[in-house]
């Protein structure tokens, strides 16, 4: 009976062992997931800058050339 109750101990013990690390990991996921998120804006962002910086380049120097 002793040993019955150890095994089904042991078991129950693994079982929340997995079940904590696999809550762990899907959270783990939802963060990297929402990084990655964040991520994309910020090199969305940061590519529309240099676009609209460019083009305001473009423009000052055609109109400096245009000047001489």
């Amino acid at each position: 009976m002793a040993i019955i109750l150890k095994a089904l101990g042991g078991i129950t013990a693994l079982i929340l062992i997995v079940i904590t690390l696999l809550s762990t990991i899907i959270s783990l996921g939802g963060f990297l997931l929402s990084a990655i998120k964040i991520l994309i804006v910020v090199i969305f962002v940061a590519v529309l800058i240099l676009v609209v910086v460019s083009i305001f380049r473009q423009r000052s120097r055609r109109n400096n050339t245009t000047d001489i």
